[in-house]
């Protein structure tokens, strides 16, 4: 349930901030009828051209671009951000300072014995703590059983800091894949208006083009930006899972010191 709410909110978020975005349209500067030369260049085209506010110019692409395949880009870079931040949180609030949590659990194991370290361990977030708390649990069957505890617990923490990946990588290949979809049928529709006029000229096929060219470039923008989180989270993983292997070799060692202070 707190990760549908996280999942929710960051959503909410993206959306309320992409309405933001569009409201904030500035009115295009009124131009007064001048006579102007004609522009013998590009770069005297752009000079002349009016300036246009990003959100403005995004909003008008938008359009351009078509309504129904920029939509779902743009619902495909909501949730995916959405699912990215939600992972980004978990994995940021799953970071455990290894390091003072051994040094704790080993001073609980020396004045209290396993029951006190256990409580360190029930009383620390993250899935180190949960790992050692898996291992103490099962102490009394052996130092074995408690290294294939950590190992098994281990597997399903990896699994449960890896969960929602495969929604993110989806949409990281769907995104694109939408765009290419519009960019063929922006094709087809400037081949409808040439076999309509009969003719071969600019403005016949410039519209079929243009909502081809956008669609495209919507969706690898999207796909860029959400493969950018996806590796950013697996990074994240990579290092968790490292301090998990490690610290995990480090309890075992304690432990043995421990049972054979006992003996």
């Amino acid at each position: 349930m707190k990760k549908f709410f996280m999942i929710l909110a960051a959503a909410a978020l993206m959306a309320f901030t992409a309405n933001i975005a569009l409201a904030q349209d500035a009115p295009a500067p009124e131009q007064e009828a001048t006579e102007v030369a004609a522009p013998q260049s590009l770069a005297e085209l752009t000079a002349a051209a009016p300036e246009v506010p990003l959100t403005q110019a995004l909003k008008t692409k938008f359009i351009e671009g078509g309504a129904g395949f920029m939509s779902l880009i743009i619902i495909c870079l909501i949730i995916g951000l959405a699912l990215s931040i939600e992972r980004i949180l978990y994995l940021t609030f799953s970071k455990t300072n290894t390091k003072a949590l051994l040094a704790k659990v080993e001073e609980a194991l020396a004045k209290g014995g396993i029951e006190a370290a256990k409580d360190i361990c029930r009383e620390t977030p993250g899935p180190v703590a949960s790992i050692y708390y898996q291992g103490l649990l099962r102490y009394d069957q052996g130092i074995d059983v408690v290294e294939k505890t950590i190992v098994s617990y281990g597997s399903v923490q990896m699994s449960e800091m890896e969960n929602g990946l495969s929604w993110i990588s989806l949409f990281i290949a769907i995104a694109p894949s939408l765009g290419f979809l519009g960019t063929v049928i922006g094709m087809i529709a400037a081949f409808d208006a040439i076999q309509r006029a009969g003719d071969i000229s600019p403005n016949v096929v410039a519209g079929g083009m243009k909502i081809a060219l956008i669609t495209t470039v919507g969706g690898l923008i999207v796909a860029m930006i959400l493969q950018v989180f996806y590796n950013y989270i697996l990074a994240k993983i990579e290092s968790i899972t490292i301090d998990m292997e490690d610290s995990s070799i480090s309890l075992i060692d304690v432990l043995s010191k421990f049972e054979a202070k006992k003996k």
